[in-house]
């Protein structure tokens, strides 16, 4: 890891100090540019915004999907305080970002919150597969 790689990781995780301290889950991320400028930096705001979407990663994600091209967003790398979730992973990957730098992974941030209580939904399906399938079908052609 270079220093600057360093310095921006050590930035997301000032972010997510702001977060923690704004009264927000503690996690905050920054874009940068290929030539290593700082495009857009955010920071959690799920609590304080009223929006359990609000993470940093699918806010940059949403960000580079606007006002960037699909190669110009490839060039960008993202550096966050922790591994991006399912969601912001599936946002990261449709906006078409390059790379992805990350201080905490899952696991190491599991090991820092107290065991879950509560299950995750039960998810049922594939279902009407033959109807489901007509307006998808030649879409991504």
């Amino acid at each position: 890891m270079t220093s600057d790689e360093e310095r921006f990781l050590r930035r997301a995780i000032e972010l997510a100090a702001e977060a923690r301290e704004g009264g927000d889950p503690p996690f905050g991320s920054l874009l940068v540019g290929p030539d290593g400028a700082v495009l857009v930096e955010e920071r959690n705001t799920t609590v304080t915004g009223g929006d359990i979407t609000a993470h940093p990663e699918l806010k940059l994600a949403r960000w580079a999907a606007r006002e960037l091209s699909p190669d110009a967003a490839a060039a960008t790398s993202m550096y966050t305080s922790c591994q991006p979730c399912g969601m912001c992973a599936g946002a990261i990957e449709r906006s078409f970002l390059g790379r992805v730098v990350f201080a905490l992974s899952g696991e190491q941030l599991a090991g820092l919150k107290p065991p879950a209580t509560a299950a995750g939904p039960l998810l049922e399906g594939p279902a009407l597969y033959a109807e489901a399938r007509v307006p998808v079908e030649g879409y991504y052609v």
